[in-house]
């Protein structure tokens, strides 16, 4: 079995500050907006090397959604960016008229998104945003797993045409994929093949479905594990075609089972295979405040948790 080795835990979210400086050099109309986040979107670079392409909105989400709308008139391509629960659920409304429903080049672009957050609370975690993202017509959704993929697709989005959703997070998290990998929009990432069970990951969850791995294999349960970054298109022939293999999935996310990627590949199995499939998800409920390994103990979203969903979905099949 393939391995991966962790090259040093990094927050995403720096990544996407290391895409945006990098974009600042190389793409002119790439504007930045933040609603008095910069520090903690790691903007600094941007604002002060592209100050005439930075605009502090202050706390004023609903407004800075507009402007990234209108800037894109003009040619613009504009990064609206501040936390996830404050840039999907606080403007839903100026998303989906504005930008989604106007068919607006707008990228969204949300840090400290799920129980990763911590100890700010419930009230912060957002649990919800990739099924309010993704239920937008023609809106793209996206969930990056380490700092390297994030900076990718921070980068990859800028010749995307038309809106996106863009997922990151606060915690320091290994650092594991290709510091120089494509990021293709849409095209799930095989990471290892297995012939017992498809294990489908996103985000934070996708390096916990690798530690899963080695433990099943210790077992003797071979697990073919993908990385689904992208929601929203989902790749339905990568699914398609492991779980032909397989015959049964687990699909791990920091999100809510209801509205997250667990659905989507229901849905998606619902109309083509339908084979057993477990969720590693949070069960309908919000957060609470706690350390982010804290938390993601208590909700069952770690390595223990998908070998214990693997186990599970092994049984019925």
């Amino acid at each position: 079995m393939k391995k991966f080795t962790n090259s040093g835990n990094i927050d995403t979210r720096s990544g996407f500050g290391a895409g945006m400086d990098e974009l600042g050099k190389t793409h002119e109309d790439v504007v930045a907006l933040c609603a008095d986040l910069t520090g903690s979107l790691k903007l600094n670079d941007f604002a002060k090397n592209h100050p005439e392409r930075f605009f502090q909105t202050g706390i004023a989400e609903a407004n800075m959604i507009g402007m990234a709308a209108g800037m894109t008139i003009g040619g613009k391509i504009p990064y609206a960016t501040s936390f996830a629960n404050f840039a999907t659920g606080r403007v839903y409304d100026q998303i989906r008229q504005s930008v989604a429903y106007s068919g607006k080049n707008v990228k969204i672009c949300a840090s400290h998104a799920g129980l990763t957050l911590g100890e700010d609370g419930a009230t912060h975690q957002i649990l919800e945003d990739l099924g309010l993202m993704k239920m937008l017509p023609g809106m793209t959704v996206i969930n990056p797993c380490d700092f390297n993929q994030t900076k990718a697709a921070t980068i990859a989005i800028a010749d995307h045409d038309g809106p996106v959703y863009l997922r990151f997070g606060r915690p320091s998290v290994p650092n594991f994929t290709e510091a120089d990998g494509k990021f293709e929009i849409g095209k799930a990432l095989h990471l290892i093949e297995g012939s017992d069970v498809t294990i489908l990951a996103t985000g934070h969850l996708v390096w916990h479905a690798l530690e899963a791995a080695e433990a099943l294999e210790e077992k003797g349960i071979s697990a073919e594990v993908i990385n689904i970054h992208t929601i929203k298109p989902l790749d339905d022939e990568a699914i398609l075609n492991s779980i032909k293999k397989t015959r049964c999935v687990v699909t791990c996310e920091e999100h809510n089972y209801l509205g997250g990627l667990g659905e989507s590949v229901s849905g998606l199995l619902a109309k083509n295979d339908p084979v057993y499939q477990e969720f590693v998800a949070t069960n309908d409920t919000f957060g609470e405040s706690g350390t982010p390994a804290q938390l993601m103990e208590k909700y069952g979203l770690n390595t223990k948790s998908i070998v214990e969903a693997v186990n599970r979905v092994l049984a019925k099949k």
